[in-house]
């Protein structure tokens, strides 16, 4: 039964995951910055820091050991782009 929510949870969140869709960071914190990583999980190697505020354009989204992983791009520089856990991404 658990393991269905967890599915169902994943399901919801990546339905909000509109290919090209407006995002920005939320929930990194002032002190901290949300990793902006090569692949989909905590194994790939961090591209960039970003601030709560990053305005990204969300591309697509994967659950990766039960967590969603959304591949993004900076709007203000479309050419930096990588992956991000989908827990800080709020819609703009």
């Amino acid at each position: 039964m658990r393991t269905y929510f967890a599915a169902l949870l994943a399901l919801l969140i990546a339905a909000g995951c509109a290919v090209g869709s407006g995002a920005v960071v939320e929930g990194a914190g002032p002190d901290d910055l949300l990793k902006l990583r090569k692949g989909p999980g905590l194994d790939y190697a961090i591209i960039i820091g970003l601030p709560d505020g990053t305005r990204l354009t969300r591309q697509n989204c994967v659950t990766n050991n039960g967590k969603v992983w959304c591949r993004v791009a900076l709007t203000d520089r479309p050419g930096i782009s990588g992956y991000v856990s989908a827990e800080y991404l709020g819609h703009r």
